[in-house]
């Protein structure tokens, strides 16, 4: 490297040895437009990748299942929302959504991940959380090798809200019901500046990380995300990522039952979002470059706090996916089966994979690859 990238130098070093990156650093590493130091920078995140979890790339068999639309939010980059009597409003019920869960067992899932809108019609007796109990114990009663993965922190904060009850409570009880776990969408940018502008109705930043903290008191695993390449900063990037970085830090530091598991990259989709915040982006479809630069900053900056990290196929297509496979991922996501919000707004990776097609993927850049389950265990002994 020359002598002006002397700074880049130190701080990729700094990363490869495994050591805390400052936040100043991260932001100067996502600044870089030099083809030579973006190059080392992907190489030291690939290094890292390697260093903390191997060449295996993992996948998992799953399916999702939205299992409604209808939502009382209105986030300016959603496309998937509806009123109740809205044209393309759905609500599946209990019989609809088991026989999504038959056909994904009969296709080798080992997980069901389930979310949808906040819903104020999803009620028993006045009441939002017996709801949501029924729809878990209906799965878990017919299909109990599966691992439930669903309810974002936003759902909780709604469920708690309808009902005046605490958190925990909702949490405690849904794992009571047989939830495994709980994705980490609604983060979008963990900051209020750009919450307000993009998602105004959604839980702010220190909610979600209230609620993100207490599943993992509870020893409820989640996931985490970024919805990025929106009007968001490097800056605010990297504060997402610092929030991340502290919150997995302490779950670690008190010894909580459960953690993070993963952290996810979801790059913004405009195609069919309003045409305000569509004309503010400037593009309908997410561009790849940053979204790999974003990705290997990740890798150094979250370090040894989240060492799994996934790419989004859907957003970037299965192409897009396999190259931030070389950009410090290590897992490359699952089979879904099925994907309404993302492709509703535009995207155009699909809305299913299956095993042999993501196997395919990892072999064409000679890496191994092995399934896992919803908490990244080994499923079996597959291996290319």
């Amino acid at each position: 490297m020359k002598n002006k990238t002397k700074n880049i130098e130190i701080i990729l070093e700094k990363a490869g040895r495994g050591e805390e990156l400052l936040a100043k650093e991260g932001v100067i590493l996502l600044s870089q437009t030099d083809p030579e130091i973006i190059t080392a920078i992907k190489n030291t995140a690939d290094r890292l990748r390697q260093k903390y979890v191997g060449d295996t790339v993992t996948y998992v068999v799953n399916r999702n299942i939205n299992f409604t639309n209808i939502c009382e939010q209105h986030c300016s980059f959603c496309a998937f929302r509806r009123d109740p009597e809205e044209k393309g409003a759905f609500w599946l019920n209990n019989a609809q959504i088991l026989a999504k869960a038959a056909e994904a067992v009969k296709r080798g899932a080992t997980e069901i991940c389930i979310q949808g809108g906040l819903n104020p019609q999803a009620k028993i007796n006045g009441q939002s959380l017996p709801y949501y109990l029924k729809l878990i114990e209906a799965i878990e009663q017919e299909y109990p090798q599966l691992h439930i993965h669903g309810f974002s922190p936003q759902e909780i904060q709604f469920i708690a809200r309808e009902d005046k009850i605490k958190y925990d409570r909702v949490i405690l009880a849904l794992k009571q019901a047989g939830l495994g776990s709980m994705p980490g969408t609604a983060a979008e940018i963990l900051d209020d500046r750009i919450r307000n502008i993009i998602c105004p109705e959604k839980i702010d930043t220190a909610t979600w990380l209230e609620i993100v903290t207490t599943a993992h008191k509870l020893g409820m695993p989640t996931t985490s995300t970024m919805l990025s390449g929106h009007i968001e900063t490097r800056q605010q990037q990297i504060n997402h990522l610092e929030k991340l970085r502290s919150l997995q830090q302490k779950a670690i530091k008190e010894q909580y039952p459960a953690a993070i598991t993963e952290f996810i990259i979801l790059p913004f989709v405009g195609e069919s979002a309003p045409a305000a915040l569509k004309k503010r982006v400037g593009r309908d479809q997410p561009e790849l470059q940053p979204t790999l630069l974003l990705t290997a900053v990740a890798r150094l900056f979250l370090g040894k706090a989240i060492v799994n990290h996934q790419p989004s196929w859907v957003k970037l297509g299965l192409e897009g996916a396999k190259e931030a496979l070389k950009w410090g991922c290590n897992d490359i996501g699952g089979t879904l089966m099925e994907e309404h919000i993302t492709t509703m707004a535009g995207a155009k990776g699909g809305t299913c994979m299956t095993v042999e097609t993501l196997q395919e993927a990892i072999n064409s850049i000679n890496r191994p690859y092995r399934e896992r389950n919803t908490v990244y265990k080994y499923v079996d002994n597959a291996n290319s």
